[in-house]
């Protein structure tokens, strides 16, 4: 019974709440996507993937936020201040910050946002009950309060240069305790924020509506009130050729996906927009953090985890040609671990693929163990396929045999991170923007299942090496440590880079404003479309 007035109390809402009209038919206020891996939750305490992040990213703000260029920006908290040996922050709120307007605020419908709020939301992700996909977030943090209704302040166990990163997830915007008291488990589907859209309806699998928050605390550089949009509609279309369809015949504004069933109609083997399209289309491409490659389980011994086979897999394939043929110019072939537009990736033309060394390896490798005939199996997904049949062909060619096990991504997860694979591919997308997330995955402490080392890679002068980073404050200082981590892991090869990926986005010539930048964090709030 509680459900069913819940959701006709949602319903009246639809009608009634941001009390601000539009015109449906205007189309040049409504910015229309496709979410095709579907949105599990609302509530920015569950923004676990892409799809929840960027739903929650209309809705809520937290302290800080991350311009395009990936530079920190006050957002709730207007100035801040660093202490105590880098352990201490202290964040000043701005006063002009409201939460949507919305029943369970009573008869005001909206109240100002304190600091209290920010207290209240993150004992909220570190409530056992929530569990919190976000708990991770907040795990070196000593204690937080609100100092008074404008002052908010954390402490840190030690001090974590990227810390102010961390605080730009959307695990860490600010949610009233009204509205989830309220609502209940049905928050979920009842968002309450202070973002520049306002939840307006969900039917789930169908469609998703926001609306203009009128409340919205930002403005552009002209003094005009932002979000420009009028209202933001998502559909759920799973099938990509669909999406892709929906796309090309304008029903949708945005194609931020490149699809092998599709990519050879919009793009040539270079990656330039088709000639019949570029009138109708623009195209966006940026670095996106992330780092595709081939992890082997270092701790028994396989012919997986010998360093002569790893390190012959390392220079055995040529990255360029497989990202030519393959994915049509999209991504960067891999020179490093860190990936292209990180402090510390590597700047230089280095190109890995070295045949004659490798076959040079391999024959070292039998001599030394008189196994003749290596054979090496690579767990993959079926997404994947096309890119480890061509490794597998050029390993072939060096005297490795490459089998391939395909399993589904729900598999594929659970094996690695319970050390079950000895050789696997991974994708690693930064959780923040900082080399640290990055190279914490050969962290020694930091193993698999409870954390992200799943290769159970261990070298003491690494680990020394990233223990003094979090240490630094000094950029230039951490940089250099970066480079010198980076160096060790593709000295030892735990993993093989393949390849730093790219983000391709694919959008009608009328819509202005959409930005792209190297998180793929879709913001809205200064976009619209020109008839």
């Amino acid at each position: 019974m509680i459900k069913k007035v819940v959701v006709f109390l949602s319903f009246l809402l639809f009608l009634t709440s941001c009390n601000h009209e539009f015109d449906s038919q205007d189309e040049s206020k409504v910015f229309r996507y496709n979410e095709k891996d579907n949105i599990t939750s609302l509530d920015p305490a569950f923004a676990k993937n892409e799809p929840n992040i960027w739903a929650t990213n209309q809705l809520f703000n937290g302290l800080v936020v991350f311009d395009d260029h990936l530079n920190i920006k006050p957002c709730v908290a207007k100035k801040w201040e660093i202490y105590n040996q880098n352990k201490t922050y202290e964040f000043t709120l701005r006063d002009s910050i409201y939460f949507h307007k919305n029943i369970s605020f009573g008869k005001d419908s909206t109240r100002r946002v304190t600091a209290y709020d920010f207290e209240y939301s993150f004992s909220r992700i570190l409530d056992p009950k929530v569990a919190s996909s976000g708990r991770w977030v907040l795990q070196n943090v000593k204690n937080f309060k609100a100092v008074n209704d404008s002052v908010f302040k954390i402490d840190l166990h030690q001090a974590f240069p990227p810390f102010l990163g961390l605080l730009t997830m959307q695990y860490c915007t600010v949610v009233p305790k009204e509205a989830v008291e309220y609502y209940g488990a049905e928050f979920r589907s009842n968002p309450v924020g202070t973002g520049p859209f306002c939840f307006k309806l969900w039917v789930e699998n169908t469609k998703l509506v926001f609306r203009k928050n009128p409340l919205y605390f930002e403005r552009d550089e002209k003094g005009n009130q932002l979000p420009y949009l009028e209202a933001v509609a998502i559909t759920f279309f799973a099938d990509k050729q669909t999406e892709f369809m929906q796309f090309i015949q304008g029903e949708s504004d945005v194609l931020y996906d490149l699809h092998s069933s599709y990519k050879d109609e919009l793009l040539s083997p270079r990656g330039e927009l088709l000639a019949k399209y570029r009138s109708k289309l623009k195209l966006d491409k940026t670095p996106y953090l992330i780092t595709e490659y081939i992890a082997f389980f270092m701790e028994g011994k396989t012919v997986g985890n010998h360093p002569l086979i790893r390190k012959a897999i390392n220079v055995g394939f040529d990255r360029t040609k497989m990202l030519r043929y393959l994915r049509n110019n999209i991504g960067t072939p891999a020179t490093g671990f860190l990936p292209k537009g990180l402090s510390g990736y590597h700047k230089n033309d280095r190109n890995l693929y070295n045949p004659k060394l490798a076959i040079q390896l391999v024959e070292q490798y039998k001599k030394e163990t008189g196994d003749q005939h290596p054979l090496v199996t690579i767990a993959t997904n079926s997404s994947y396929i096309d890119l480890f049949e061509f490794v597998q062909r050029e390993i072939q060619a060096i005297g490795i045999d490459i089998q391939l096990e395909i399993l589904p991504s729900p598999i594929l997860r659970q094996k690695k991170a319970n050390g079950n694979l000895p050789v696997f591919r991974v994708g690693w997308i930064a959780d923040y923007p900082d080399s640290e997330n990055f190279l914490s995955l050969f962290y020694s402490k930091n193993f698999a299942p409870n954390g992200p080392n799943y290769s159970h890679y261990s070298h003491p002068v690494f680990d020394d090496l990233y223990e003094q980073s979090l240490s630094l404050t000094n950029k230039d200082e951490r940089v250099r440590l970066y480079k010198k981590m980076d160096s060790i892991i593709m000295d030892e090869v735990p993993v093989v880079p393949l390849f730093y990926d790219e983000i391709v986005r694919f959008k009608h010539s009328e819509v202005k404003g959409l930005k792209t930048n190297p998180t793929n964090l879709l913001n809205l709030k200064s976009v619209y479309k020109i008839k």
